[in-house]
């Protein structure tokens, strides 16, 4: 942090979302254990901030559940959410109900624009998210323009109601596949180091890392046996038990519970 940045003036953060929000594959105490990840990066940079600063400890508490698509989100996390007086909440999701081709995605964008309606005259502060770029993927690139769309409407709706901005979708990082863990959909430890330097550059604050979205040196070319024996792994492992549960009805997050659903001093 530079002398020129601000100091956090938020004390209460609620975070709501999905898996990216309850940071899948940042497991620094192993993948049993609650994952980290972004939003709780940004809770300890807004924290220390503020105690350098000598304000108090932020609150923070992270509502979001893997697998869940937007309307959950918005009817069974945020009411929770307002409930605990936030003055700042991220509200990112979407992402698993784009994945399905038929979703209507400016009936995505209204239901979401009308919660933070309702967030904004409640006097919260919204950090919303942007998709991230699939260009050059085999798979997720079919997606490519129905995000890109979602990303327009958010940063309309954003710039309507006084929004924040956390745009995945134009880290140049991202990019580089060592970003992202072995399911291709979820981030890395520093995946999510990086996206959390994002957020802080979209809430307006200095990031604490300058070079936060600098292309790490590129890999060698990997040779074509070994891609097609890692992407047969990866149908197997990844791709056919989603397919499945998405048959059956069933989610990932289905009798899971918030890693931390109350909001309390972050240690």
């Amino acid at each position: 942090m530079t002398e020129h940045s601000p100091v956090p003036r938020w004390s209460r953060y609620v975070a709501i979302g999905d898996s990216f929000t309850e940071g899948l594959w940042d497991a620094p105490d192993g993948v049993e254990a609650p994952q980290r990840g972004w939003a709780d990066l940004l809770a300890s940079h807004l924290s220390e901030r503020r105690k350098s600063a000598g304000e108090s400890t932020l609150q923070y508490a992270n509502l979001a559940i893997r697998g869940k698509k937007l309307r959950s989100i918005l009817v069974d996390q945020l009411p929770v959410a307002l409930s605990m007086k936030p003055d700042l909440v991220s509200m990112i999701g979407g992402g698993n109900d784009i994945l399905r081709p038929s979703t209507d995605i400016d009936r995505l964008a209204r239901n979401l624009e009308a919660r933070v309606v309702r967030l904004r005259e409640a006097g919260v502060d919204v950090l919303l998210g942007t998709g991230y770029d699939s260009f050059g993927s085999a798979v997720f690139s079919t997606t490519r323009s129905r995000v890109g769309v979602y990303n327009s409407l958010i940063w309309s709706m954003a710039r309507r109601h006084g929004a924040y901005v956390l745009d995945t979708w134009g880290m140049r990082s991202l990019a580089d596949p060592r970003m992202w863990s072995e399911d291709r959909i979820h981030l890395t430890g520093e995946g999510h180091a990086r996206v959390a330097q994002a957020a802080l550059v979209g809430l307006g604050l200095d990031p604490d890392n300058p070079a936060w979205d600098d292309p790490l040196t590129p890999l060698p070319p990997t040779p074509r046996l070994t891609r097609a024996r890692q992407d047969a792994a990866w149908v197997r492992v990844h791709v056919y038990p989603w397919a499945t549960r998405r048959l059956r009805g069933r989610s990932s997050g289905d009798l899971r519970v918030p890693k931390r659903p109350q909001l309390s001093p972050l240690d």
